[in-house]
Formats: structure tokens, sequence, C-alpha cells
């Protein structure tokens, strides 16, 4: 049997090394970007679930007007919002036309305890509910995507996958953040 020489491990332990490195690094690539597309998938579940939601508000609306027809006030501040909200092109854009949309939903809402035959109609009970569960859906989705988020921005930050986030361009992403000021319940006038 032959023995190897110094210099043939050497080349074998390099040719080794180079390969593990290679494997690494394309798994790594292949990780960021799977995380990526990650984001821009749940990115896109809060997008249809805003979506949903401003579609049902025209139908609600017009269920809302034969009762309350003197309520124009409420019902331009929905139509305005939704319009915000339809329109908007990036994420602060969104979570600001969603907040406002929000507070006119809320706003509706107190108009609508003035009218009791309005809670007892069939189609204005059955849209408030479609309402609700499109709201609890926009609730997880925004949770999804930010979960998202936090975990591909930790990876983009993280050592060694750091190496290969600034060498191909990935940068961090934005927090689906609630709009300054919604956490304060809107103001709601009977005049």
């Amino acid at each position: 049997m032959k023995k190897l020489s110094g210099g043939m491990i050497a080349l074998i332990f390099i040719v080794v090394a180079a390969l593990l490195l290679g494997v690494w690094a394309v798994s790594s690539y292949n990780g960021l970007v799977g995380l990526r597309e990650e984001v821009s998938g749940q990115s896109a579940n809060i997008e249809t679930q805003l979506q949903r939601r401003a579609d049902l508000i025209p139908n609600l609306v017009s269920t809302v007007k034969g009762y309350a027809a003197h309520e124009t006030e409420i019902m331009t501040e929905l139509a305005e919002a939704r319009s915000a909200l339809v329109g908007a092109g990036n994420l602060a854009e969104k979570a600001e036309a969603d907040a406002a949309l929000s507070g006119a939903l809320s706003r509706l809402l107190m108009v609508v305890e003035n009218y009791p035959d309005l809670k007892a109609d069939a189609q204005f009970t059955a849209l408030m509910d479609e309402l609700s569960g499109t709201e609890n859906r926009i609730a997880v989705a925004r949770k999804d995507y930010n979960d998202a988020a936090k975990t591909y921005n930790k990876k983009i930050k993280t050592f060694p996958s750091v190496i290969f986030a600034n060498m191909f361009g990935f940068e961090g992403v934005e927090y689906f953040e609630a709009a300054a000021g919604s956490e304060a319940p809107p103001a709601v006038s009977f005049d």
C-alpha cells in the first residue's frame, strides 16, 4: 500500500474544506432567501385580509345608510379611510391607513348603537360577523408577519449570516406597527 505524501494530504484537506465551505455558503444563502420569501408571503397575507375588510366596507355602509341617512360624516370618513387603505403603497402607509379605517369603523359602530332596528337586521348582523372574522384574521396575519420579520431580521444581523446578508444585499424589513395614536379610543360625538 502506497503512503500519501504530506502535500497530497494537505491538498485533500483543502479540497474537503473548500467543499464544506461551499455547501455551507449555499445553505446559508438559500436560508436567507427562504426567510425573505416567508416575510413577503406574510406581508401578502396582511394585504389580502386588509383588502377583504376594504371590500366589506361598502356593503356595511350601504346597509347602515338605509337606517342612518343623516350620519353622512361617518360614511364619508369611512369611504376616505377605505380609499387610503386601498391606495397605500408601503407597509407604513398601510399601517396608517389601517388605523384610520379601524377608527372610522369604531365610530360607525358607536353610531349603530342609536339604531336598534339596524342591530337586529339580518344583513347587518351577517356583515358584522364577517367583519369581526376579518379583524381576527388581520390580527393573526400581523402577528405572523412580525414573527417572520423578527426571524429574518435576526438572521441577517447575526454572525455568520451577516456576511452573506451584506454580500448579497439582504436588508432588514419593517415590522407592522400600529400608527401613532391608535392606542387611544376614537372620539365619538353625537351632536
